[in-house]
């Protein structure tokens, strides 16, 4: 029996498609997940296709489309591959994504293997105007990532966190004593962390960032036993925003799992900073937590308290900053 579908995803699929089988697939918090059988010229492909049913729902579809399509280039054998996004023809108020169907593991993946991944993604992929940021909007989650071309990345990664924190409390409600913290650390601890990256002579180039790097968006296919990144929200950005998620508890990522991608790609300098980075990187995944989960609603205060942490770590700002010279110059170390 042949399956109709809606005139916009058969439209993204081969001529002469029909479809013989379609089953639910996958667990979204933001969508609905299905495995398409479809035969076309005597063949059998398989396809998933996700549908979404949110506010901006046609920019979270071409914001993955785009992301998808971006990590692809660099990573041919382990990114899921896009097919096709738009709108659902039948009903506007939903739209769809379209990827090849792959038979993925839970299985967690091992740190060398993980390593090995992204130094090719961070390593090969090149900003195409040497500028931080992406050529459109895309979305973590559902919470915009505000993607504006800019010369610096603190410039970038100041913006974003502040958007972070204004769509949190948009869910959860003012803060005043929050606002009060941040205020200084964003006045303080940022700029000591992010501007010495590429001031005193020191630079970091923009790599493609996946953006969302946690063990639901990385799995292992079966049937070739490669890592596959998919449910990306990509910016070209500081490699090592992808290490952020990997400082929390409740994912399966660890600090072996850092340490060997550290052996791999070396810390940015200051290489003294980087513990401190990476607990600022992993307060945007922590926000944004507290704002899409009922039961991470905590996380608000976890970030505060790191804030505060940090700040009296940092109380001078970059008043506070001391040049060290540990830049070795050796050609054996790969630093980005």
């Amino acid at each position: 029996m042949t399956i109709e579908l809606d005139p916009a995803v058969a439209a993204a699929l081969p001529l002469d498609s029909e479809v013989i089988s379609e089953k639910p697939h996958g667990k979204g918090s933001w969508s609905t997940g299905y495995k398409l059988d479809v035969k076309s010229e005597g063949l059998v492909c398989s396809y998933f296709l996700k549908i979404i049913q949110r506010p901006r729902h046609a920019e979270l579809a071409k914001g993955e489309f785009e992301s998808q399509k971006e990590l692809h280039k660099y990573l041919p054998g382990n990114a899921a591959i896009p097919i096709g996004y738009g709108t659902l023809a039948s009903d506007p108020s939903s739209s769809f994504f379209l990827t090849a169907f792959l038979n993925l593991s839970e299985e967690v993946a091992g740190p060398a293997q993980l390593a090995e991944v992204l130094k090719k993604l961070h390593g090969t992929s090149v900003s195409p105007n040497g500028k931080f940021g992406f050529h459109l909007q895309t979305f973590n989650g559902v919470v915009p990532v505000v993607n504006d071309w800019c010369d610096t990345w603190e410039e970038w990664f100041t913006r974003q966190l502040r958007s972070d924190i204004h769509w949190e409390h948009s869910i959860r409600g003012p803060d005043p004593e929050f606002d009060a913290t941040a205020d200084e650390f964003f006045e303080k601890v940022v700029p000591r962390l992010l501007r010495p990256l590429q001031t005193g002579g020191r630079g970091i180039k923009p790599v493609l960032v996946h953006g969302d790097f946690w063990p639901g968006n990385v799995q292992i296919d079966k049937s070739t036993q490669r890592i596959v990144l998919f449910d990306a929200c990509c910016c070209y950005g500081h490699n090592e925003l992808d290490l952020g998620m990997m400082r929390e508890s409740r994912y399966q990522f660890t600090g072996e799992h850092v340490s060997k991608y550290l052996e791999a790609i070396l810390p940015s300098e200051p290489v003294e900073d980087f513990d401190d980075r990476n607990a600022l990187y992993a307060m945007r995944d922590n926000i944004i937590n507290a704002g899409l989960h009922d039961h991470r609603a905590f996380l608000r205060e976890n970030v505060k308290e790191e804030m505060r942490r940090l700040i009296a770590k940092h109380p001078s700002g970059m008043d506070g900053f001391i040049e060290i010279d540990n830049m070795s110059g050796s050609e054996t170390e790969y630093r980005l």
